[in-house]
């Protein structure tokens, strides 16, 4: 049985062992009420302005944290970005963490240029680059005007599959407009020291008075087109309703237009970039190489955090089932399943505040070969995760010892994982074999 085809077959028959499991977390979760609030929303989910003329609110019923009440159960506190390598033992290998840059302001996002260099997007709105292993004190200029507030700001950036050829990355970023804000895409050229002719190439219909949920994320699958996250906007309602884009991931082609092979084109009220709709605010996407499985992890609410293979036209749920609760502790459905939605991989309750996904692929750990690494913003950990035939093969929490908001994760070219740590005074971290090198 082909792992697609072991899913598929999970997921229409509720009795199965996967769905049990799934149903047995659902009801835990009130366990983890106090102790699954994350760190991400709770920081960065500011309660939405009163209503207004335009854009849509974020606010559900009953979806607002209650305050008031003291927490019996803390959440550990962030401890500041390392000042030098540490030695780190996991499950199946000893590891180096060495600190690659540090100083930077609430980085999210990385990208590797061809050369070894590294850029990186500052959510204040500034695109830095590393040359060389040094951060250069100067941003690079040209990128967009963002809002810089709650979880908005310049975002994601990504190269295109062809840079060596043609210098074109692209940025997601939160753009302002008359409306309020939303996430918007734009696409420029860089040399190696100058940004020129940058421009958006898709601004979303997710336009919202509030600064929460832009979602992001970009991925390139092998026949390049450009996949792109939007958050819901902390408007649950909309990631059902198909005349938008906010609660989506998209398909686009590498300028922007819209594929005419997308599985909504043509449809009357129906936007025809939509690739699949229900989702809350996806922070993590990639493309399992060698492979078209396209993978999304996203935000949960108070638990529920998810894992997802992302098929063209599928309805993931969210608000109609989710394995999280409202902040208050209340239900927000009494029955995680439902005919017609799909069910996650797996779920982490309590939440994570799960960020970034990466599918290693090099040779300094052979024994991570095709897993995926993961960020925990509330979690301050890196997560792995395996597969095998038949679906979810195991997964390891990292790097807890370290404290980190985890926002970020990629596979350099020298075959090391590189992650971000957001905070005020974040920074790059890169994962390298120990001396003492694989354990068994």
């Amino acid at each position: 049985m082909t792992f697609r085809r072991g899913l598929a077959d999970l997921k229409v028959r509720p009795t199965a062992v996967r769905s049990l499991v799934l149903a047995v977390t659902f009801l835990l979760t009130g366990a983890f009420t106090l102790t699954g609030q994350m760190l991400e929303q709770q920081q960065q989910q500011p309660p939405p302005p009163p209503a207004q003329g335009g854009a849509r609110q974020g606010q559900p019923p009953g979806g607002g944290r209650q305050g008031g009440r003291s927490n019996p159960f803390p959440r550990p506190q962030q401890l500041p970005f390392p000042a030098e390598a540490q030695t780190l033992t996991t499950s199946t290998a000893t590891i180096r963490v060495v600190p690659v840059a540090s100083g930077l302001q609430n980085p999210w996002s990385l990208a590797f240029l061809p050369n070894g260099d590294i850029l990186v997007t500052e959510r204040a709105g500034r695109l830095r680059i590393v040359r060389g292993g040094t951060l250069d004190p100067d941003p690079i200029a040209g990128v967009p005007a963002v809002i810089a507030q709650g979880q908005g700001g310049l975002l994601e950036v990504a190269l295109h599959p062809r840079f060596s050829e043609n210098q074109v990355i692209y940025l997601t970023y939160s753009k302002p407009g008359e409306q309020g804000n939303t996430t918007a895409l734009a696409r420029g050229r860089f040399d190696g020291k100058t940004l020129t002719d940058l421009k958006d190439i898709f601004v979303a219909d997710a336009w919202s008075k509030g600064s929460a949920h832009f979602g992001s994320k970009i991925a390139f699958s092998a026949d390049g087109h450009l996949f792109m996250s939007v958050g819901e906007r902390n408007d649950r309602t909309r990631a059902q309703e198909l005349t938008h884009h906010a609660g989506k991931i998209l398909r686009l082609n590498d300028d922007g237009s819209v594929p005419k092979d997308n599985p909504f084109v043509g449809k009357d009220g129906v936007r025809p970039e939509i690739y699949s709709y229900g989702h809350r605010n996806a922070q993590g996407l990639a493309f399992r190489p060698g492979t078209t499985e396209l993978w999304a992890n996203e935000h949960g609410p108070l638990g529920g955090d998810e894992l997802n293979l992302i098929l063209p036209g599928r309805n993931y749920g969210w608000p109609v089932i989710t394995y999280g609760r409202e902040y208050s502790g209340d239900l927000i459905t009494d029955n995680p399943f439902r005919e017609g939605m799909e069910q996650p991989l797996t779920v982490w309750v309590p939440s994570i505040g799960i960020s970034g996904l990466a599918f290693y692929t090099g040779d300094a750990f052979p024994q991570w070969k095709g897993q995926m690494f993961m960020g925990g913003l509330s979690g301050l950990t890196l997560n792995r995760v395996g597969l095998n035939a038949r679906g979810l093969g195991g997964r390891e929490m990292m790097l807890y010892e370290l404290r980190q908001r985890i926002r970020d994760v990629r596979q350099g070219p020298d075959g090391f994982l590189y992650v971000v740590t957001d905070n005020a005074k974040g920074g790059i971290l890169r994962i390298e074999p120990s001396e003492s090198g694989a354990r068994y």
